[in-house]
């Protein structure tokens, strides 16, 4: 398990449609073998399955993952606990969402603009 100081230093997310397992570990700080386990544990994540059975994640299942990560990690919610205020709260979901999307969005802004000063 990862050391509460290092929660909140997560990479931002790239600009990409689909996520590989491996990608999506480090992006989230999340070993596969745990995403794979949470795949069964929470319905909201449902990665794409193509040849081989091969995972792809969107970006809205990578803020899904580090919202769970979250709760199990920092806010020390039990798996059912996490599960039920994941999907309890539909729309506080996708406000929390939103509003994760929004940060990013705005991470990637100020970078591009960093690039665009130089």
């Amino acid at each position: 398990m990862l050391e509460a100081k290092n929660n909140n230093e997560l990479p931002a997310i790239p600009g990409k449609r689909y996520f590989t397992i491996g990608e999506v570990s480090e992006l989230c700080g999340v070993k596969p073998h745990v995403l794979r386990y949470w795949e069964q544990e929470f319905p909201q994540l449902k990665p794409v399955k193509r040849r081989g059975n091969r995972r792809y994640y969107q970006r809205q299942d990578v803020i899904i993952i580090r919202q769970i990560r979250s709760l199990l990690y920092e806010q020390g919610f039990t798996i059912g606990g996490a599960r039920n205020k994941l999907g309890g709260d539909e729309a506080r979901t996708d406000i929390s969402q939103s509003q994760q999307i929004v940060r990013q969005m705005r991470i990637e802004l100020e970078e591009v603009l960093r690039i665009l000063r130089r």
